[in-house]
């Protein structure tokens, strides 16, 4: 690209900037269509999330996982004293 096109793309740019009339987009257009006929019920911006269900604590569930893998270990040692070789 040569420097006279960027400067003549530039220049476009500006013309199409400066219109006084610009065109909705198509899904704004769609939605107006839509609305005209039903509108939204109004909604907060952020609605408030629903009720927070409380977490187990953390050690709870490293005391869980740390029980299981000690059963595990006690398991294999059980079974490798029983095994006959």
């Amino acid at each position: 690209m040569t420097q006279q096109d960027g400067e003549e793309r530039e220049f476009d740019l500006r013309w199409a900037d400066q219109a006084e009339h610009k065109e909705p987009s198509a899904r704004a257009r769609m939605l107006a269509a839509r609305w005209k006929e039903n509108p939204p019920d109004p909604a907060p911006f952020r609605a408030d999330p629903g009720p927070v269900v409380p977490r187990r604590s953390s050690w709870v569930s490293t005391a869980i996982v740390l029980g299981c893998v000690a059963a595990v270990i006690v398991l294999l040692g059980y079974l490798q004293t029983r095994s006959p070789y």
